[in-house]
């Protein structure tokens, strides 16, 4: 079987996750950081390894949310741009990028100052993307995730 050529992709596409019902999420793609975050708030923990958690689907319109209960994959601890190392829970679920659909892992996190809900690292990006960092929406067409989006920033 011959292996897919990486895609070209900017410094910033829209992702969908379809088990969650979030489509048009603007992430931000960030080769220098190993793993991927998306922002969650209201996160709680509940038995037998799960955890339930709101997705804001828009920066600058709290009410437009959706509620998600995942399994916990795993646990770990992350260092941020501040240089602190933080506790983080981390779930995977399939994200689609344009046409390309993969399963990746998302650390859950606090992102209410930042002007993305979603980061996008190395571990998500590689194999499928080759990222133009002059350039943004490549893959997803900005318009077009504009428009058919409820949910895009």
């Amino acid at each position: 079987m011959r292996a897919r050529r990486p895609r070209l992709i900017g410094a910033a596409e829209f992702i969908d996750i379809p088990a969650w019902g979030v489509r048009g999420l603007a992430a931000r793609v960030d080769t220098g950081a190993r793993t991927s975050a998306l922002h969650v708030e209201n996160v709680r923990e509940l038995p037998r390894g799960r955890v339930r958690f709101d997705v804001r689907l828009h920066r600058r319109l709290p009410e437009r949310r959706v509620t998600v209960e995942a399994a916990i994959h795993r646990r770990g601890r992350v260092r941020s741009t501040s240089g602190r190392a933080e506790p983080r829970l981390f779930v995977t679920v399939g994200i689609h990028v344009g046409p390309v659909r993969k399963r990746v892992e998302l650390g859950l996190v606090d992102r209410k100052n930042m002007i993305y809900r979603m980061l996008l690292g190395r571990s998500a990006l590689t194999g499928s993307f080759l990222v133009d960092a002059g350039s943004r929406f490549l893959l997803t067409g900005e318009r077009a995730a504009l428009r058919r989006a409820p949910s895009a920033e």
